[in-house]
C-alpha cells in the first residue's frame, strides 16, 4: 500500500514532474507482491492527478481515490479504501467507506495521505488508517520537536495512534521535501501484520 506523493513540485516547473512520473511509476512497478494499491498525496493532486494515476495503473498499481474495493479470501471480506488529498480538499470519507464497514460487520483499511484527518475518519468506524505526508518531521534536531510540519500533518507525525475505533499508522516514507536530506529521521518502509 502506497499512500501518495509520488511526484513533487518546486523548484522545477510542474512539467518536469509530469514528464518524469512514468519513470517513477516504472520503479514502483518493480515491487513484487500479489496486490499493489495506492492513494494520492497533496503533491500528486497539485501537479495533476491524471499525470500520476495513468502511469501507476499502466504498471498494474490500482489507485483508489475516494473509493474502496473488497478483498476476499476464504469466504471472508476485508475492505481497502483510499481517500483523495485532504490538503487539496479532495478527501471524501463518505464516498470511500462502504456501508458494510460503516456498520462494523466487515473490517476496513483506509489509505489517507494526510494523518490529521483521523478524527473525521474515526467517525466512520474505519479499523485502520495508513498515512504518510509528514516525512516524520524529516529534519529532527536532538531534544526538539520537528521544525517544520505540513498542514494536516501537525498532530500525528510518525508511528502508531488511536482515535476512537480507528488505529492509525503514520509512515515516515523514503523521500525528502524542501531540503534534499533527512536528519535523525531515517526513511521507512513499514511491514504490518494483521491478526
Amino acid at each position: 500500500l502506497m499512500t501518495g506523493d509520488f511526484i513533487t513540485f518546486g523548484p522545477l516547473p510542474y512539467s518536469y514532474a509530469r514528464r518524469h512520473m512514468p519513470e517513477c511509476a516504472a520503479i514502483l512497478g518493480g515491487i513484487q507482491c500479489p496486490l499493489r494499491y495506492a492513494s494520492l498525496g497533496n503533491h500528486d493532486t497539485t501537479i495533476g492527478s491524471d499525470y500520476v494515476i495513468a502511469p501507476l495503473r499502466e504498471q498494474g498499481i490500482s489507485v483508489l481515490v475516494n473509493q474502496a474495493v473488497a478483498l476476499e479470501r476464504g469466504g471472508q471480506r476485508l475492505w481497502l479504501g483510499g481517500l483523495g488529498s485532504a490538503c487539496c480538499g479532495d478527501a471524501d470519507p463518505a464516498a470511500a467507506i462502504p456501508s458494510a464497514a460503516l456498520t462494523g460487520y466487515e473490517p476496513l483499511i483506509l489509505m489517507a495521505h494526510e494523518p490529521d484527518i483521523l478524527p473525521e475518519v474515526s467517525r466512520y468506524n474505519a479499523d485502520l488508517m495508513l498515512s504518510g505526508h509528514t516525512h516524520g518531521g524529516q529534519v529532527r534536531l536532538p531534544f526538539l520537536p520537528p521544525l517544520v510540519l505540513p498542514p494536516y500533518g501537525q498532530n500525528y507525525v510518525e508511528g502508531f495512534f488511536r482515535h476512537g475505533p480507528t488505529q492509525l499508522y503514520v509512515n515516515r516514507g523514503i523521500g525528502a521535501v524542501g531540503v534534499p536530506f533527512r536528519l535523525n529521521c531515517p526513511p521507512e518502509i513499514t511491514v504490518l501484520t494483521l491478526a
